[in-house]
Protein backbone atom coordinates (compact mmCIF):
# COMPACT_ATOMS: atom_id res chain seq x y z
CA UNK A 1 0.00 0.00 0.00
CA UNK A 2 1.44 3.23 -1.14
CA UNK A 3 1.88 6.34 1.26
CA UNK A 4 -0.67 8.09 -1.05
CA UNK A 5 -3.25 5.35 -1.12
CA UNK A 6 -2.88 4.99 2.83
CA UNK A 7 -3.76 8.91 2.68
CA UNK A 8 -6.74 8.85 0.35
CA UNK A 9 -9.14 6.90 2.47
CA UNK A 10 -8.13 8.76 6.26
CA UNK A 11 -11.15 10.85 6.82
CA UNK A 12 -9.07 13.93 7.89
CA UNK A 13 -10.17 17.54 6.67
CA UNK A 14 -6.16 18.83 6.46
CA UNK A 15 -3.98 15.88 5.08
CA UNK A 16 0.09 16.69 5.72
CA UNK A 17 2.91 15.20 5.76
CA UNK A 18 5.47 15.89 8.59
CA UNK A 19 8.79 15.30 6.99
CA UNK A 20 11.00 15.99 9.69
CA UNK A 21 13.78 15.14 10.26
CA UNK A 22 14.54 15.44 6.70
CA UNK A 23 17.44 12.58 6.45
CA UNK A 24 17.91 12.30 2.86
CA UNK A 25 16.60 13.42 -0.52
CA UNK A 26 13.08 11.84 -0.63
CA UNK A 27 12.95 12.24 -4.86
CA UNK A 28 10.03 12.83 -6.37
CA UNK A 29 6.37 13.12 -3.91
CA UNK A 30 3.02 12.23 -4.81
CA UNK A 31 1.03 15.40 -3.45
CA UNK A 32 -2.51 14.29 -4.84
CA UNK A 33 -4.57 15.03 -2.15
CA UNK A 34 -2.08 16.55 0.54
CA UNK A 35 -2.96 19.92 1.41
CA UNK A 36 0.05 20.56 3.65
CA UNK A 37 3.97 19.56 4.24
CA UNK A 38 5.90 20.49 6.97
CA UNK A 39 9.73 19.92 6.72
CA UNK A 40 12.72 20.63 8.89
CA UNK A 41 15.95 18.99 10.27
CA UNK A 42 17.16 17.15 13.30
CA UNK A 43 17.73 18.74 16.73
CA UNK A 44 19.85 17.84 19.87
CA UNK A 45 22.85 16.52 20.04
CA UNK A 46 23.84 14.07 17.60
CA UNK A 47 21.95 15.48 14.94
CA UNK A 48 22.26 14.65 11.43
CA UNK A 49 22.97 16.97 8.65
CA UNK A 50 20.21 18.03 6.33
CA UNK A 51 21.20 19.57 2.32
CA UNK A 52 19.87 22.43 1.50
CA UNK A 53 19.02 21.32 -2.10
CA UNK A 54 16.56 18.40 0.04
CA UNK A 55 14.77 21.40 0.92
CA UNK A 56 13.98 23.49 -1.91
CA UNK A 57 13.82 20.03 -4.15
CA UNK A 58 10.66 19.70 -1.59
CA UNK A 59 9.38 22.97 -1.39
CA UNK A 60 9.48 23.27 -5.14
CA UNK A 61 7.43 20.32 -5.63
CA UNK A 62 5.08 21.74 -3.31
CA UNK A 63 5.04 24.78 -5.61
CA UNK A 64 4.53 23.42 -8.67
CA UNK A 65 1.53 21.16 -6.89
CA UNK A 66 -0.39 24.05 -5.19
CA UNK A 67 0.80 23.14 -1.75
CA UNK A 68 1.08 24.91 1.23
CA UNK A 69 4.87 24.56 2.59
CA UNK A 70 6.07 24.87 5.95
CA UNK A 71 9.34 25.00 6.67
CA UNK A 72 10.79 24.60 10.62
CA UNK A 73 14.51 24.84 11.39
CA UNK A 74 17.47 23.60 10.03
CA UNK A 75 18.25 21.45 12.89
CA UNK A 76 21.71 20.83 14.67
CA UNK A 77 22.79 21.44 18.05
CA UNK A 78 23.24 24.89 17.37
CA UNK A 79 19.65 26.14 16.20
CA UNK A 80 19.19 29.42 14.64
CA UNK A 81 15.39 30.32 12.94
CA UNK A 82 16.08 30.52 9.46
CA UNK A 83 16.40 34.01 7.57
CA UNK A 84 14.70 32.66 4.79
CA UNK A 85 12.12 30.63 5.51
CA UNK A 86 8.35 29.46 4.60
CA UNK A 87 5.16 29.32 6.94
CA UNK A 88 2.21 28.63 4.93
CA UNK A 89 -0.72 27.21 6.54
CA UNK A 90 -3.42 25.45 4.82
CA UNK A 91 -6.78 27.55 5.38
CA UNK A 92 -10.10 25.42 5.45
CA UNK A 93 -13.65 26.16 5.50
CA UNK A 94 -16.75 24.45 5.23
CA UNK A 95 -19.91 24.97 3.29
CA UNK A 96 -22.75 22.45 4.11
CA UNK A 97 -20.76 19.87 4.23
CA UNK A 98 -18.35 20.12 1.77
CA UNK A 99 -14.52 21.52 2.10
CA UNK A 100 -13.29 23.81 0.59
CA UNK A 101 -9.05 24.94 0.66
CA UNK A 102 -7.91 27.89 -0.06
CA UNK A 103 -3.78 27.97 0.98
CA UNK A 104 -2.11 31.08 1.96
CA UNK A 105 0.06 32.99 -0.97
CA UNK A 106 3.67 31.56 -1.43
CA UNK A 107 6.05 33.89 0.32
CA UNK A 108 9.34 33.92 1.50
CA UNK A 109 10.37 35.92 4.36
CA UNK A 110 14.40 36.20 3.40
CA UNK A 111 16.43 35.24 0.75
CA UNK A 112 18.48 31.96 2.60
CA UNK A 113 16.62 29.64 -0.01
CA UNK A 114 16.31 31.22 -3.15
Amino acid sequence: MSLNSTIEWTPAAVKFLSIEPLLEDLGTLDLRGIHWVIVGGESGRGARPMSREWVISIRDQCAKAGVPFFFTQWGGVHQKKPEGCWAEQPITSFRRGSRTQSPLPMSVSGGLLR
